[in-house]
């Protein structure tokens, strides 16, 4: 990104929350369309969470609300894990076998 048009671009943990958002749902677009729909929509939810609630809480007025907002980012995070090891456990794919996906997700948890 070379040109930032909102504050919240500039944030190293947006830009690693839409990239791995993005990785993600490209293993979800090879997913199976009529089995377990639910967890494949939970998933992509739960994905595209942390990029859109950074940039919602940077636009608080008060930095106590953007944390707040973070920590919900971080909440999805959690909750993109533990939707993975489902689909780990029914062999559908495996984002720890990505190093790309668990490095992503190792570093927005920790920031």
């Amino acid at each position: 990104m070379s040109e930032y048009v909102f504050p919240f671009e500039k944030l190293q943990v947006w830009q690693l929350s839409v990239d791995l958002a993005e990785f993600v749902l490209d293993l979800l677009d090879n997913f199976p369309k009529n089995r377990y729909l639910r967890l494949v929509g939970q998933m992509e939810a739960a994905v595209t969470s942390p990029a859109q609630n950074t940039a919602e809480g940077k636009g608080r007025q008060y930095k106590k609300e953007f944390v707040q907002f973070l920590h919900i980012a971080q909440g999805s995070l959690y909750e993109v894990v533990t939707l993975n090891e489902f689909f780990e456990e029914k062999n559908f794919f495996q984002m720890k076998s990505q190093p790309k996906s668990e490095n992503d997700v190792n570093k927005l948890i920790e920031s």
